[in-house]
């Protein structure tokens, strides 16, 4: 009779010894000695491997030959307790079949490796016990946005990836064409003609769906977005991708304290699904990466986090810098805080998260809403120890004149916002909400270092593999 194969995740649970068993997987090891010998063996359904023990003269010497690191195989036998230390469970081998061998060229031989020479073999990295945990930790991620919006009675809503409208005002879009672009048709001033191209006009990959969540805020009140975004900055740096993927709320009749408190709220629970759900990862990343992991997810599930208006912040800045603190970036009220100013505050001086808020309107995004005193909007920063910035949102502006001067003044070609501006002439209502880039909450979550190690193919100026 066939024996069904248990998940070694499933296999570790059983108390049932001397049952039969089949467990599939890849092999982390194998070492023994002339009478039995001991594999390691993996299936990424958990980050522990489950031991193998064959008595060599069961088997074939050849069989045995070739299972080596990598190499994928089905065990057949029985499930014994473990008389070594480390795990519960193990099992004593009856029948192996090898599926596919993995000679000595294999790149992920028991050695160390750097996680710059991973990203060279991003198509193996998931095999080793860090990308295993660390994709382990994506997935719960993903399935607690989902599960906090969905309880919190919030409608999924999927925003478009190709369009003709630049969110953030910045221009740094992908585009998109079926152009011949050895041969661009162009008018009488040298300008490219799109009305051949596909959709007739220019297009871009998406920098935010945030526009278009807007609408469906309008409509259906509380609504997410969640999905891949790209951005053509070429930032070669430890913090940014040009294809990331965005997590992004927005919800009809939300005041600026109300949107804090849904930030908080969010993060906290997104953070405490962690260390319910994947806590044999997190206690791996804590003993290979940042042995302060586990401590600072908990720190911030079990902390208020700071309300601090952004003249406050310069102010604390300001007076650090008095008494001899030194930063690489100059500190002035107007100015966009560095990386280095927010986890000063984050870090140092607070020693907890930070939401900052009352930014001054020069540095913000046209949609955002002005204060009274006309120089700052209602933007909202979550801070973030070892991050910054991690969370970035605001109340939007919904009175139809004040969010068409702002257009006008940033001069927005017009004929890409009559949609957005629509909202605000039919029925418009106070609304706002945020953007959470979901590989900085992997950073996190995880204690990695560099986002190009949280997402499975990283994409990054000249850098496109897999």
């Amino acid at each position: 009779m066939e024996i069904r194969r248990t998940k070694i995740v499933d296999a570790f649970k059983k108390t049932s010894y001397g049952e039969p068993i089949n467990v599939k997987g890849w092999v982390r090891t194998k070492r023994g000695n002339k009478s039995v010998n001991f594999i390691a063996l993996n299936d990424g359904s958990t980050i522990n491997s489950i031991q193998i023990v064959a008595d060599v003269d069961k088997f074939d010497e050849n069989i045995l030959k070739s299972i080596t690191t990598g190499a994928c195989i089905s065990v057949n036998g029985r499930l014994v307790e473990s008389l070594g230390g480390g795990q519960s469970v193990e099992i004593q081998a009856d029948e192996i079949e090898i599926y596919g061998t993995a000679d000595d060229t294999y790149p992920l031989q028991k050695k160390g490796h750097s996680l710059e020479y991973l990203r060279d073999i991003a198509h193996l990295r998931p095999r080793t016990n860090l990308f295993g945990a660390v994709l382990r930790i994506r997935h719960n991620m993903a399935i607690a946005i989902h599960k906090y919006f969905h309880e919190k009675g919030f409608f999924y809503f999927h925003s478009p990836i190709i369009t003709a409208s630049d969110c953030e005002g910045a221009g740094q879009m992908f585009q998109v064409t079926t152009q011949n672009l050895y041969n661009l048709k162009k008018d009488e001033n040298g300008n490219i003609r799109y009305d051949d191209d596909f959709f007739g006009k220019q297009t871009s990959l998406t920098v935010s769906g945030q526009l278009e969540g807007e609408l469906a805020a309008t409509a259906l009140g509380a609504i997410y977005t969640f999905g891949p975004t790209f951005r053509a900055e070429n930032s070669n740096t430890p913090r940014h991708l040009a294809e990331f993927w965005m997590i992004e709320p927005e919800v009809a009749f939300i005041d600026l304290q109300d949107l804090m408190d849904l930030e908080e709220d969010f993060i906290k629970y997104c953070v405490k699904w962690a260390l319910d759900n994947c806590m044999d990862d997190l206690e791996f990343l804590n003993k290979l990466i940042d042995n302060g992991l586990i401590e600072r997810l908990k720190a911030v599930v079990n902390t208020e986090f700071v309300r601090l208006p952004y003249t406050e912040g310069v102010k604390i800045l300001e007076d650090a810098i008095k008494a001899g603190h030194k930063f690489e970036f100059p500190v002035y009220w107007g100015c966009d805080l560095a990386s280095e100013h927010e986890r000063y505050l984050v870090e140092e001086h607070f020693k907890k998260p930070v939401i900052m808020i009352n930014y001054p309107k020069e540095i913000k995004a046209f949609y955002m809403k002005e204060n009274e005193d006309k120089k700052t909007v209602q933007g909202t920063d979550v801070l973030f120890p070892q991050i910054g910035e991690i969370i970035g949102g605001s109340v939007r502006e919904e009175n139809y004149d004040k969010l068409l001067k702002r257009i006008d003044e940033l001069k927005i070609p017009m004929k890409d916002m009559w949609w957005y501006l629509d909202t605000r002439k039919y029925g418009t209502c106070p609304h706002g909400g945020f953007g959470l880039g979901f590989e900085r909450l992997m950073l996190f979550v995880t204690g990695m270092q560099n986002i190009r190690d949280v997402i499975p193919f990283p994409r990054t100026p000249k850098t496109a593999n897999f």
